[in-house]
């Protein structure tokens, strides 16, 4: 079949605008749900989404530098310094000078910022866990798919570093 009812990858390269904006809005939606609830424990805090994602990336990679959480994070260095400056204040993220580059910064979680970023993150694995379950694994593996290609080649060179010690 042809049409983007049809099954195979042959039907998907006949997606309709209506097909694509359904996409779109349920990535919308889906990114929705999918930080309602950190962003309810966030709030509490007066933090918001800037500190997860840092959060996130500081305790994915320990040690890491400022410079490599502003290529991953994409944003600013006045973004993310104000960011930072938080969560170090706040006894969440230690900053370290670097072993090899004194001019360096490396970031660690601190036990108080590991115990966040854990309660962040399993709110929304419980979320992910639950809508991989009811999809299936060949749905699964279809949306990494699809995630992995919306990113630039670049992010994807990235993550897909960042995934090989992963299960």
């Amino acid at each position: 079949m042809n049409d983007a009812s049809g099954s195979g990858s042959e039907g998907l390269l006949y997606l309709t605008d209506e097909q694509l904006r359904k996409g779109i809005e349920a990535m919308f939606f889906a990114y929705r749900g999918f930080t309602a609830d950190p962003d309810k424990i966030l709030q509490e805090m007066g933090f918001g989404r800037a500190h997860h994602r840092a959060l996130h990336f500081i305790h994915r990679t320990p040690g890491t530098t400022v410079n490599n959480l502003l290529t991953t994070l994409g944003v600013t260095k006045q973004s993310l310094n104000r960011v930072l400056r938080t969560l170090v204040d706040e006894g969440l993220v230690e900053s370290r000078v670097g072993n090899r580059d004194k001019r360096e910064r490396n970031l660690r979680l601190t036990e108080k910022g590991a115990a966040l970023e854990s309660r962040l993150s399993e709110a929304q694995r419980r979320r992910m866990r639950a809508a991989y379950r009811a999809a299936g694994p060949e749905a699964v593996a279809g949306f990494r798919k699809v995630l992995e290609e919306m990113m630039d080649a670049d992010m994807r060179r990235r993550f897909q570093a960042g995934k090989e010690g992963s299960p």
